[in-house]
């Protein structure tokens, strides 16, 4: 399954959703469901700067694939639902793919009216965070 069909495929699943609420609850659910982070990424070099809550984020490389780990406080269910959403399209995918994802997913499945504009901009820094990651073990493996 390619970034693309990933991002399709909740696409569709949100779109089984008319009202805001329910979306909102789906990405809570999501979030629950995010498999534990190994203990080695609950450190202050693994936080996401510029989310208004601490969310963690890891990264792991084998086989010429990225794997993401994340969590968020208990209070942070959004949060941690939202990065939950970036780990279903872009783990499991090599560096490039990363770097070079178009993630339409957010305006297609209208976050503007789900989340704040801090949660906004920590949701484009945990984008970042993770075409960071995908910049750097490109890099590694060009050498």
């Amino acid at each position: 399954m390619t970034v693309n069909e990933a991002q399709d495929e909740l696409i569709e699943d949100f779109d089984l959703f008319d009202e805001q609420l329910d979306k909102t609850q789906y990405i809570i659910d999501l979030g629950r469901k995010l498999p534990p982070i190994p203990e080695k990424y609950l450190t202050d070099d693994h936080l996401i700067r510029g989310c208004q809550s601490k969310v963690w984020l890891g990264a792991e490389f084998k086989e010429n694939k990225l794997y993401f780990f994340a969590d968020a406080e208990p209070t942070a269910q959004i949060s941690k639902g939202l990065v939950s959403l970036l780990i279903k399209v872009l783990s499991g995918r090599t560096p490039d793919e990363i770097v070079n994802a178009d993630l339409y997913l957010i305006q297609r499945v209208g976050m503007g009216g789900l989340i704040t504009s801090l949660r906004s901009g920590g949701l484009a820094s945990m984008i970042q965070k993770m075409k960071y990651y995908g910049t750097v073990y490109s890099n590694l493996i060009e050498k």
